[in-house]
Formats: C-alpha cells, sequence, structure tokens
C-alpha cells in the first residue's frame, strides 16, 4: 500500500507536475475564501499577500504546462515566489506569537485592506507598509493542527523545495 502512494507521488511529480501545481495552488486559494467566507473571517493584508502568491505559483504552473521552451524561467518564478512566501508567512507567524504588549506597539500596517495599500502607496510601497504588520495580522482566527499562516509556510516549502528539485533533476518532456 504504501509502497503504491510512493509510485503515485513519483507520477504525478515526474509526469504532471505543473498540472498538480495550479490544481494545488488553487484549491488552497478557494479553500481560504471559502472559509472566510463561511466563519466570516477577515483576512489581514498579509494573509491576502499569500493568496496572490499562491496565485502567481498557479498561474505561472499553468503557464509552464503549455510553454515548455520557458522551463527554466518559469521554474525560477515559481521558485521565487515560494521563497517570497515563506518570508511572508514566517512573518505572519512571527506576529502571532508576540505578546500582547508588543502587539500593542506594533504600527498600523494592516490598517487599510492591501489592493487600498497599493493605490494609495505603489506596488512596492503598498507590500512594504502591508509587511510591517500591524495588530490585525497578529490574530490567530482559524486553526487545524495548523494556522493559516503554518499552513501557507507548509506549502510553500513544498512547492519551492519540489520545483527546485524539478529544476535540479527534471526534464522539460513533463
Amino acid at each position: 500500500m504504501f509502497q503504491k502512494i510512493i509510485n503515485i507521488v513519483k507520477n504525478v511529480y515526474g509526469n504532471h507536475f505543473e498540472i498538480a501545481s495550479f490544481l494545488g495552488s488553487s484549491l488552497i486559494i478557494l479553500l481560504a475564501i471559502l472559509l472566510d467566507t463561511l466563519l466570516n473571517l477577515r483576512a489581514c493584508p498579509l494573509c491576502i499577500l499569500t493568496r496572490y502568491i499562491f496565485g502567481v505559483i498557479a498561474l505561472m504552473s499553468l503557464i509552464g504546462y503549455f510553454l515548455k521552451r520557458f522551463y527554466v524561467l518559469n521554474k525560477l518564478i515559481v521558485a521565487f515566489a515560494s521563497a517570497y512566501g515563506i518570508i511572508v508567512s514566517l512573518k505572519i507567524i512571527y506576529l502571532q506569537n508576540l505578546t500582547p504588549e508588543e502587539i500593542a506597539m506594533l504600527p498600523m500596517g494592516c490598517d487599510m485592506p492591501l489592493e487600498t495599500q497599493i493605490e494609495y502607496f505603489g506596488l512596492f510601497g503598498g507590500l512594504a507598509n502591508a509587511f510591517k504588520g500591524g495588530p490585525a495580522c497578529a490574530e490567530e482566527s482559524w486553526r487545524f493542527i495548523f494556522n493559516f499562516a503554518e499552513w501557507g509556510l507548509v506549502f510553500f516549502i513544498i512547492y519551492l523545495i519540489s520545483t527546485l528539485g524539478k529544476l535540479k533533476f527534471g526534464s522539460k518532456t513533463t
């Protein structure tokens, strides 16, 4: 049984990597939106940013499936997005582990929605402002073994390792 599961994983990784990455990232985004709706949660700008990063991974995986000519560039973009996702997830986890006194001293980087910050401060200014975090980013509103940020970290690490492995050992004929 265990060997059968390993063979399935090897087959998906070797032959259907881009489609699996696209579907996985898309399902993560849909699940986050669904849980927000069902549980009436309000995602902070950093949490929204992780969804956009998963969206970049999904989009680049889909493009990689159809355009094999840009194989290395595609994998590098997915690896870069995954690394940025790890950084953002670690920042959220850091904020969630602050003491109440430390949370009270945080800047109000999470006051405005991410889209408003980008519109007001420009892309890089809005991302930098959101990355400062704030009291809203320190709230942990949902948990199933891990919280949203911790699950995001797990999946970003998986995407980074699998993409770098595909870059190093994979072939363009997947």
